[in-house]
């Protein structure tokens, strides 16, 4: 059942503890677990791929089955229908469309006295995505992982995923990769396939970047990589804040909290409102959708433990505590989002008016649905080409310029004691002597 509050510091403490609802105890003996993982991978490669597949996924395959073959993503196209084959193709166009608009470009300024200053901006040359499998098979986080890394350039765009029954990996997820962009697939998951990507395996070639969401353990993983390749983020359970005025429909608001809440049992999902009739109708339609819900059983203990609603005094505060949890999934639904959206500070995505359900931002709308969680939205974004491109700097001083600037740059590299700073610029900027005439 989910919970109704209205106390303000009942809700803050409520809120608090829901961010922090993957912080535990047992961390220190999953980073253990992982670190044995990655080591046993960097120093056995496939041999160890193997080994945790049998092990974590009980499936038994050899080292020429961890690449998914042509034949297979051959035959995946045959097992989809076609409609669902023309809504992948239709995500792609819409995710590729929003994506080719924040491409970062290289710039030049052509200063005065001959100073040029810039940015290049270049794509890594090998990008690694991570979909999961478990629980259901998500085509989605193939295209919102594969099409930023193929519109920022990236010329290597490989995938992993856990193998199901029968080494199978689904075949929507095999045409969406496709579709996508990627040109490596393998069935492994994990923190294995986390460590194969880092640091290469026999079969798998290490890569610069690594993105996409997984379970504890392959966020660990992401973790512990860290500066060896690059990540998008460290994903944490999913979750969803609904702010809601009388107008909004009850259905509706619960149909969006229960959205968030069937993906794992860790979701949260929570709805402000100052309307406690609107509070209560939700409440009673969430336990009516629940009644029949094809994944009842772990969207119930989501909704019992990281469900809640919590009826506010104004949209103004609800704005204001919505900020202090930073939601990943933000949903305005009130008669004037706009009005409100400039409250607004922290949220990984954020869907304005009655029509725009979390679920658009998931599959087509465009921009992407890998987002921060669990209080990242404060400091980070959602994923986008930026993740697969690094820059340069690019600077050139004439003579000249050198020469106006060398004293400034002389008098701090003194003020640093660091001799050899000052002598490259002091013995470009000193008068030359002429050269000796070699006749006399």
């Amino acid at each position: 059942m989910l919970r109704i509050i209205t106390e303000r510091s009942e809700a803050e403490s409520e809120l608090r503890r829901i961010m922090n609802r993957t912080q535990s105890d047992g961390v220190l003996e999953q980073e253990a677990s992982v670190r044995t993982i990655l080591n046993r991978v960097r120093q056995e490669g496939d041999a160890a791929l193997l080994h945790y597949t049998k092990e974590f996924d009980g499936q038994t395959l050899t080292a020429s089955q961890l690449r998914v073959s042509g034949s297979e993503l051959d035959a995946a196209y045959q097992q989809i229908p076609k409609k669902l084959l023309d809504a992948i193709q239709l995500a792609v166009k819409q995710v590729e469309a929003f994506h080719r608009q924040r491409v970062p470009k290289s710039w030049v300024n052509f200063g005065k006295d001959g100073v040029v200053l810039g940015k290049r901006y270049t794509a890594v040359d090998r990008a690694g995505l991570y979909v999961p499998g478990g629980r259901g098979a998500y085509p989605s986080t193939a295209i919102m992982n594969a099409v930023p890394a193929k519109v920022a350039g990236v010329e290597e765009i490989v995938m992993v995923t856990p193998p199901g029954d029968d080494l199978r990996i689904a075949p929507a997820v095999l045409v969406a990769a496709q579709e996508a962009g990627v040109q490596e697939i393998y069935r492994v998951g994990g923190a294995q396939a986390i460590a194969a990507l880092a640091y290469g395996s026999d079969t798998i070639a290490p890569v610069d970047v690594i993105t996409g969401p997984g379970n504890i353990y392959v966020t660990l993983a992401k973790k512990m990589v860290f500066g060896t390749v690059g990540i998008d983020s460290l994903a944490g359970p999913s979750e969803v804040l609904v702010i809601a005025d009388s107008h909004a429909n009850p259905s509706y608001v619960a149909a969006d909290l229960l959205a968030q809440a069937e993906h794992d049992p860790l979701a949260a999902a929570i709805l402000l409102t100052p309307d406690s009739a609107l509070a209560r109708q939700v409440v009673a339609e969430v336990e009516a959708q629940l009644s029949d819900h094809p994944r009842r059983l772990w969207t119930e203990k989501a909704i019992a433990h990281y469900g809640l609603v919590v009826v506010v005094d104004s949209l103004e505060e609800a704005a204001e505590l919505s900020n202090q949890f930073a939601p990943e999934h933000l949903e305005l639904e009130i008669l004037e989002p706009w009005e409100l959206l400039p409250l607004i500070r922290h949220a990984g995505a954020i869907f304005l008016g009655y029509s725009t359900p979390e679920a658009v931002g998931d599959y087509l709308a465009g921009p992407n649905h890998t987002l921060p969680t669990s209080g990242a939205a404060r400091y980070a974004s959602a994923l986008g080409t930026e993740t697969f491109m690094k820059h340069s700097s690019l600077i050139e001083y004439s003579p000249s310029a050198l020469q106006s600037m060398g004293e400034a740059i002389q008098t701090l590299a003194e003020a640093e004691g660091l001799h050899s700073h000052r002598e490259s610029v002091r013995l470009r900027t000193q008068p030359q002597a002429p050269p000796e005439d070699p006749t006399s």
